[in-house]
């Protein structure tokens, strides 16, 4: 009998592994396409952008229908939504104040495209802010999530197993090197950091993806509802 068990449960520790193999893929692929495209799109001269940012708006949603397997950890619940609009527009807040107000050295610059300079049609010019807006406060928002809070916390916290840890729990260093390197890719770098903290934090009250996810689309709307009225389109 524990000859014939070993096999078996030998199977099913591949079995486990494949799937969080799967797991793993499916939480990264969305945010490697995306950066993927902000890559490139940096090096396109400036009036082919609007064109490529539907490209990859089209290719995120795209993988993240083909990975769609982890949008089950964003659960809904209503309970959370206050405390994430708080925490949201706490994080907008400390984001542009920050940048206009604390000298410090960025890390590289962003496309800072404007639309109704660029684009003769005023209709065109709107059709590029709605696609941007999609982008900016609902698809950036999901992927990001997925991949900052839901899967590298966890990873870093048990790289032989992330699934096992519930979302929510995360070491404090994992929680500390997630920031930093959340920071890191975004040009804005300090301010990012404390955003990075102020959402691993959120969720690590909540126990809640889908409080973060909320927070965050709140901090992006307030941006872009500021860059629209400030007209400071380095932000996006």
């Amino acid at each position: 009998m524990t000859i014939r068990g070993f096999p078996l449960t030998f199977g099913s520790a591949r079995l486990r592994l494949a799937d969080a193999r799967d797991a793993a893929f499916d939480y990264t692929m969305p945010i490697v396409v995306f950066a993927a495209c902000t890559a490139i799109e940096g090096q396109l001269p400036q009036p082919w952008y609007p064109l490529f940012y539907l490209i990859k708006v089209c290719a995120v949603t795209l993988s993240l229908v083909l990975c769609r397997s982890v949008l089950s950890a964003i659960r809904p619940s209503w309970r959370f939504v206050m405390p994430a609009v708080i925490v949201g527009g706490a994080v907008f807040a400390a984001w542009v104040g920050i940048d206009k107000w604390v000298p410090y050295p960025h890390l590289g610059t962003r496309v800072g495209f404007d639309p109704f300079e660029s684009l003769d049609r005023p209709v065109v010019a709107a059709a590029f802010v709605v696609v941007r807006l999609f982008g900016l406060c609902l698809l950036v928002p999901v992927m990001e999530e997925l991949f900052w809070r839901a899967f590298l916390l966890r990873y870093l916290t048990s790289t032989e197993n992330f699934e096992s840890v519930p979302v929510g729990a995360f070491s404090w260093s994992a929680f500390w090197l997630v920031a930093v390197v959340f920071g890191m890719a975004h040009p804005e770098w300090l301010p990012a950091v404390l955003t990075a903290c102020a959402y691993a934090l959120l969720l690590r009250q909540t126990k809640s993806l889908f409080a973060v996810v909320v927070a965050h689309a709140v901090t992006n709307g307030a941006l872009g509802i500021y860059i629209l009225l400030s007209h400071d389109w380095q932000y996006w």
